[in-house]
């Protein structure tokens, strides 16, 4: 009878990386932007990646809002972002933190 071997590896998971840390972002995405488009866009990812979204503006040239969350999921809620519905081409986005 021949022996299998099973080979098992355990990584540590990795403590204090970010996963408690909250920061709030003010976000301005400047291009050509579908107002009604990007906003659902907006919403839809923020509520995906379990932030908090508040649109303080949206017009066809700039769509500026508040994201408050873990720090690596308000990343990704700005590359999502910039990347845009297929209907919005982002141009340039701005970041700056709230709390300062």
């Amino acid at each position: 009878m021949r022996q299998q071997a099973i080979i098992c590896a355990v990584w540590p998971k990795p403590r204090n990386v970010g996963h408690d840390v909250t920061e709030e972002i003010k976000f301005a995405f400047i291009g050509d932007i579908a107002s009604e488009s990007f906003i659902e866009f907006a919403r839809h990812r923020a509520a995906r990646l379990d932030l908090a979204l508040a649109i303080d503006a949206c017009d066809s040239g700039r769509a500026t809002v508040r994201v408050s969350g873990q720090e690596a999921l308000v990343d990704m809620f700005e590359m999502a972002c910039s990347l845009g519905p297929r209907d919005c081409i982002i141009r340039e986005v701005t970041r700056a933190d709230v709390r300062n």
